[in-house]
């Protein structure tokens, strides 16, 4: 008997550590004398060239490495018996990396977790979303104005501020468990929080 009680986690950035490993691979890339290398920066071609070529590498997103924080959040979801889902964003330019995240989550989730690779995750139907890609959250959010969110906390995100997103910085996990109950407790219709 399927559930509305899903809870939909993201995989960059959430459960696997996107960032601490395309950090590492722009450093290697970085030039004699060339300052550090912020790997958002949306403003410079290279960069963003550089990135695509070390997300292109086989093999790279199978073996990115676990992001405890993702995981805090997890057992929670587990505890609480939630229907998880992991939620994830096909690279348009890498269809290979499909095949990957799918190992990547069987490499590292229960194996009853289910997945979804999408081009757009507003699409997708869930009472809470974990994801730390503001844009990606902005999106789900337009379409569910009434569920929760909980968004690992990173640089990129640290500016986004939303009613329904609690940010997950590793000391308020207390906080998360209880807006997870709360909106598990929701009546449909009602506001978040409600």
């Amino acid at each position: 008997m399927r559930t509305e009680n899903i809870c939909l986690f993201d995989l960059d950035g959430t459960l696997a550590d996107f960032d601490k490993q395309m950090k590492a691979d722009m450093a290697e890339l970085r030039g004699p004398g060339e300052e550090i290398i912020n790997p958002w920066d949306r403003t410079k071609q290279h960069i963003r060239n550089r990135k695509r070529l070390i997300m292109q590498k086989p093999g790279w997103w199978r073996n990115l490495p676990k992001y405890q924080p993702g995981f805090d959040v997890f057992k929670i979801a587990q505890e609480l018996n939630l229907e998880i889902h992991v939620l994830t964003k096909g690279p348009s330019v890498n269809t290979s990396a499909w095949g990957e995240k799918i190992e990547w989550c069987r490499n590292h989730l229960p194996e009853d977790t289910k997945i979804t690779l999408t081009e757009d995750k507003g699409l997708v139907y869930g009472k809470i979303l974990v994801d730390d890609w503001p844009e990606y959250v902005t999106r789900w959010l337009k379409w569910r104005p009434r569920s929760l969110v909980i968004m690992p906390a990173h640089e990129h995100n640290k500016n986004y501020i939303h009613k329904n997103v609690v940010r997950y910085d590793g000391t308020n996990i207390d906080e998360v468990r209880k807006q997870m109950i709360t909106a598990m407790l929701r009546n449909p219709g009602n506001e978040f929080g409600e």
